[in-house]
């Protein structure tokens, strides 16, 4: 038996239902989702790493690729010449470890964030203003950041939801 890791491309926004008809048949496939904070509250809370693309453990020599890459929500395999690209070996472990340390950080808007770090406010009355990230508001999923007027001298408190800022990319 030669299993190996594979990557299924899925339709959009399918990735969690393709993965289920993949567990439903009996294969190992792993998806990895992150948590997000979003300012909407009926907005998905958990989003793909890699959107469209759900990873498969199978033996290719055992089940025929063409009835995998043609299963509901699967639109075919990532493949070179028409074979299907194998995932390196230990990647796979890697990746869910890794994907699990985001999430309890309290997700990717979070993973190395810390006081003092610069970023954007993306929504709300503020929106396109710089600030700097204080702290995350234990408990719930807001932030404070210290705004900095251009008349003051001083930096101004300010109470958000996570979802309304992104981290500044750095110089």
């Amino acid at each position: 038996m030669d299993t190996s890791w594979y990557v299924l491309h899925s339709k959009p926004r399918k990735e969690d239902f393709l993965l289920d008809q993949l567990k439903s048949h009996g294969f190992e496939a792993y998806c990895p989702f992150l948590r997000v904070t979003t300012v909407n509250p009926r907005a998905r809370k958990l989003r793909p790493y890699f959107p469209g693309y759900v990873f498969l453990q199978v033996d290719l020599g055992q089940h025929k690729a063409s009835a995998l890459q043609w299963m509901p929500g699967a639109t075919g395999f990532v493949s070179f010449n028409g074979i299907p690209a194998r995932v390196p070996e230990g990647l796979v472990p890697s990746l869910r470890q890794r994907v699990e340390e985001i999430n309890e950080f309290g997700g990717e808007l979070f993973h190395g964030l810390k006081a003092g770090d610069s970023v954007r406010i993306v929504e709300g009355p503020f929106r396109g203003y710089e600030a700097i990230f204080d702290a995350r508001l234990p408990g719930s999923e807001r932030v404070r950041v210290l705004l900095k007027l251009l008349q003051q001298r001083r930096q101004f408190p300010l109470e958000l939801e996570a979802g309304q800022i992104q981290r500044n990319p750095k110089r």
